[in-house]
């Protein structure tokens, strides 16, 4: 046998034996990613619960004065199980505009230390309204949700009309 020949025997071995390296250790490695992205998976946050329908409560028409007004959104989880629910407050633009800018208003929410926040309001086609995907939270069997909003509004040309309503998932 030739050295040129034992070369190239010892070359088709190497590589024969690299590839069966890489063909076992293949599986394995797939085996180590798949639950590092099975833990990765599991730790996201689940997808938020499915809207299911509002409470309406009573609307009332958009205060024309530039003083503070307290608005309660209140709604009772009268079933036996737990319920996902999210206070929204709305304010709509006549039917004939001008439709309402977000600057229009100044809108507080209520902490439960009593402080005022600020909330910043969305707006879609002459309608301004607060997010529900930050707002939602579990209300367990017969417990209450009362959030209180403070409205103010700053353009006293603003007409309009103000509707507290709960959001109802699942």
């Amino acid at each position: 046998m030739s050295l040129k020949n034992s070369r190239v025997r010892l070359a088709s071995v190497a590589l024969v034996v690299a590839l069966s390296g890489l063909t076992a250790a293949s599986p394995a490695m797939a085996a180590t990613r798949q639950p590092a992205a099975a833990v990765s998976t599991a730790s996201q946050v689940q997808a938020p619960a499915t809207l299911s329908g509002f409470v309406d409560l009573p609307a009332s028409a958009l205060p024309s004065d530039s003083a503070r007004h307290e608005i309660t959104v209140t709604y009772r989880n009268d079933t036996s199980a737990d319920r996902t629910v999210a206070p929204q407050l709305l304010v709509t633009s006549p039917d004939e505009g001008p439709f309402l800018a977000p600057s229009d208003i100044g809108l507080e929410r209520r902490k439960a230390d009593g402080c005022w926040e600020a909330v910043q309001v969305g707006t879609q086609t002459g309608t301004l309204f607060t997010e529900l995907p930050t707002a939602q939270r579990t209300l367990h069997a017969g417990e209450t949700l009362t959030e209180v909003y403070r409205l103010t509004v700053v353009d006293p040309q603003a007409k309009g009309t103000v509707q507290p309503r709960v959001a109802l998932y699942g």
